[in-house]
């Protein structure tokens, strides 16, 4: 019978996404991994757990390179015990052991803990031992391919748990308005793995269920956007010739809403249409490009709601709502501080946006991937 593990996360490490707790090899080393949506790769960096002085480690002649928008690493996979608690452990997990990070990779984070489908947990396998070796990137992307299960995919094969899990969280950037945030509840939050639906205290109403189109990310079709009351926007589908196989993801692995550019350029437009000075403060104090603003300029009664609507999984489009408490972070970069976690993309994403944590926040997430013949269905209700 699978199990269900109540995991405390929370943002504190990072400043922005969330980690949680596993225990890796025979002494159990307790390692903090971000919890990301938007990779597969189950990582942690050797300087933190090294497989040479760990007994219940077997090296293999497989490699890892996986590269984010935020940076990228290379290592050595291992077979080694990982646990989650509640007395969910595998003996034998495929573990990637870094020794190659690019700068601040996982911030005070000890590794990642990729969700997303096997697709993007991208190994090869090398000529020799590749912990003794610590091939160079170069070298490893000329290996052989070889398919290797993601340990989410593994704790389901197992029977641990089943193919399902959530997310309650509250910010998506750290909040500063204590002058203890390890221990402030904004900053708390649970990762159930193997279940969802039945945790009722962390959450009310009913759900609404989002279609995942392809089993990359969880990839979804963003219909529209709208801004307060005024005209819904139509999202525009995928460019033809691009590689993304729909226009979102739903990613808890990144802290903002980051919409593709021509979009944004309309959503500013709505907003300018409600008050003047509305795009302006969003361009000016967004996450990333500003030190942000004293959060006494800005009224969030006054600025509206923004609303996605994406394709559904019964057919019939639903609707998401990010009220601006979450699209603005108060206290942000520091107490009295404001920033925006709403921008466009800049081209960059090729025509997709990724709706990630601000959207998260509003609600409680289940990514159910039972459903949907395989690919998974995302629910969102209302969260406590």
């Amino acid at each position: 019978m699978s199990t269900i593990v109540k995991m405390p996360i929370s943002n504190v490490l990072l400043g922005s996404d969330y980690t949680g707790a596993i225990m890796v090899g025979s002494g159990q080393v307790k390692l903090n991994v971000i919890l990301d949506t938007g990779s597969s790769t189950l990582a942690v960096v050797s300087q933190d757990f090294n497989p040479s002085t760990d007994q219940g480690v077997t090296t293999t002649n497989i490699a890892q390179e996986v590269q984010y928008g935020s940076g990228s690493w290379v290592g050595a996979v291992v077979r080694t015990a990982v646990g989650i608690g509640g007395g969910v452990s595998l003996s034998s997990a495929n573990l990637a052991v870094t020794y190659q990070e690019s700068a601040n990779m996982f911030g005070n984070a000890q590794g990642i803990w990729g969700l997303a489908y096997m697709t993007l947990n991208n190994a090869f396998r090398m000529p020799a031992n590749t912990w003794t070796h610590k091939y160079k990137i170069k070298r490893i992307e000329t290996g052989k391919v070889c398919d290797l299960i993601a340990y989410f995919g593994q704790l389901t094969e197992a029977g641990a748990v089943a193919d399902k899990f959530a997310f309650y969280t509250k910010r998506s950037i750290i909040s500063s308005a204590t002058a203890t945030p390890a221990t402030d509840p904004l900053n708390q939050g649970f990762f159930i793995i193997g279940g969802g639906e039945e945790q009722t205290e962390l959450y009310s109403g009913a759900f609404t269920h989002v279609e995942v189109l392809h089993d990359i990310y969880y990839n979804t079709g963003l219909l529209s956007v709208q801004v307060g009351d005024k005209a819904a926007i139509s999202a525009p589908p995928v460019p033809p010739g691009s590689s993304n196989p729909s226009n979102s993801i739903v990613d808890s692995g990144t802290n903002s809403l980051i919409i593709d550019q021509p979009l944004f350029d309309k959503v500013l437009a709505a907003f300018g249409a409600i008050d003047a000075n509305f795009p302006t403060m969003l361009k000016t104090y967004a996450l990333g490009s500003s030190q942000g603003v004293d959060q006494t300029r800005i009224n969030l009664s006054q600025w509206p709601d923004l609303k996605f609507t994406l394709q559904g999984a019964s057919g019939s489009p639903a609707t998401l709502t990010v009220p601006p408490g979450d699209y603005w972070q108060f206290d942000a970069s520091r107490k009295g501080i404001a920033l925006a976690n709403v921008f466009g993309d800049g081209g960059e994403l090729g025509g997709m946006s990724i709706l990630g944590l601000p959207l998260l926040n509003a609600y409680y997430t289940v990514f159910d991937r039972t459903l949907g013949g395989g690919r998974g269905v995302i629910s969102f209700a209302k969260r406590t």
